[in-house]
């Protein structure tokens, strides 16, 4: 171990297994950021079939050095490289294909679904669960909330706009003029943004509201009209890459009763408001939707962190009183192509941390491998994991060192 708290094992191997979620179409690794990976010291293995479904044949990987196997294959690697770790499933078969200081780097809903954490740390797996990268200026390039966000709000409109019986854009034509839709978006961060500047690309009128004042500047950049709503809710600082915190149920009260009058004006409202490790806020009631017209369209990001409207129902369409409300799932997997293709590059920048002089590295000294560090050594290491999972902080004598991982990553 070096000074800086560095561990360090020889020859690594990266395995890319295909996503076995129902509907989940992206893959870990795209074949573009193969040739950096290799450069930097690693082999790739990837599973046969793994990129297909997001539009990446297995002789695009071959074609950049990386070898195609069996899923075995993929899982006897020192590095495992996943979208959704053991498919978001604590009972999940790959767990079993899992061993001792083995590496594996995903998305693992930490917070939500800290049971996945702690299978993994029961396999004796490393885990580093990409949410948890801090979200600063140096991990811009690994942060998969926003590349898969960014997307989602994209989609999040033409979902709106396929469902939606008018037209966005204002046209004037010899039967007359033909009035622009009203979009509403509610949480200006990266998918409200996101959708903003597509809803303006395709000529609505736009409107947003965001609990955080400070990102008032960025929504009218877009072209859109920042709702200001006389509501103190301590979230004054922050631009469109911070966290929202979550918010008081009075606070909640007073800032659906003051929006209610932009909703009801709406032709679309897309809500985007998520609180990580916490049910998502309600933002749209029933009795809010009562003043929309017939035909008016939701579509709730939040839909699997128990959405945004009180009428969602994840993966569903619903009507109410003639108005639409769209829980989509898993938004950014449905353009597979590009959400791959960033969120392997999230990926492959993230690896660039673990892999040194073509060995492996985990280096406890850097903020981001720290921060997204979860299980080592048979247990989770993350204060926040352990605190979802029930478990107590651990002592600072009882934390694995970093030689102990590198006994076991050689093993």
């Amino acid at each position: 171990m070096s000074e800086s708290g560095e561990a360090a094992v020889s020859a690594v191997s990266i395995g890319v297994p295909k996503e076995t979620l129902d509907g989940e179409r992206r893959v870990s690794l795209v074949p573009n950021v193969i040739g950096a990976l290799t450069k930097a010291g690693a082999s790739i293995v990837v599973e046969s079939g793994a990129g297909a479904a997001a539009g990446f044949a297995d002789s695009a990987y071959a074609d950049k050095g990386a070898k195609i196997g069996s899923r075995a294959d993929v899982f006897a690697a020192d590095i495992v490289t996943m979208v959704r770790v053991a498919d978001d499933n604590a009972a999940s078969p790959d767990l079993a294909h899992l061993r001792r200081g083995q590496v594996v780097v995903g998305m693992a809903a930490p917070l939500a679904r800290p049971e996945v954490s702690a299978a993994v740390a029961n396999a004796g797996a490393t885990l580093f669960a990409l949410e948890l990268v801090p979200r600063t200026t140096r991990a811009q390039n690994m942060d998969v909330l926003s590349s898969q966000a960014n997307i989602a709000g994209y989609r999040a409109v033409l979902i709106a706009a396929s469902e939606l019986p008018k037209m966005f854009p204002m046209m004037t034509t010899a039967a007359g003029t033909i009035s622009p839709a009203r979009v509403f978006v509610m949480g200006a961060g990266v998918a409200g943004l996101s959708a903003i500047a597509t809803a303006r690309r395709l000529g609505a009128v736009v409107e947003a509201y965001d609990v955080r004042a400070a990102v008032k500047e960025e929504v009218e950049s877009l072209g859109a009209r920042f709702v200001e709503v006389a509501l103190d809710t301590g979230q004054e600082g922050g631009g469109s890459g911070a966290y929202a915190q979550k918010m008081t149920d009075e606070q909640l009260a007073q800032q659906r009763q003051l929006l209610t009058k932009t909703i009801s004006g709406s032709d679309v409202v897309i809500t985007t408001a998520q609180v990580q490790g916490a049910k998502a806020p309600l933002l749209v009631t029933s009795e809010m939707m009562a003043g929309m017209s017939p035909g008016s369209v939701i579509v709730d990001l939040a839909a699997e962190q128990g959405g945004n409207c009180e009428a969602t129902v994840a993966g569903e369409m619903v009507d109410v009183g003639g108005v639409r409300v769209i829980g989509p799932k898993d938004v950014a997997s449905s353009i597979a192509f590009h959400a791959s293709a960033t969120y392997g590059k999230n990926v492959a920048n993230f690896l660039g941390l673990l892999l040194k002089d073509k060995a492996l590295h985990i280096n406890l000294d850097d903020d981001i491998v720290r921060e997204s560090l979860v299980a080592r050594d048979g247990q989770l290491v993350h204060g926040r994991v352990r605190e979802a999972t029930g478990q107590a902080p651990l002592p600072v004598e009882a934390t694995p060192e970093p030689e102990a991982e590198a006994k076991e990553a050689t093993a």
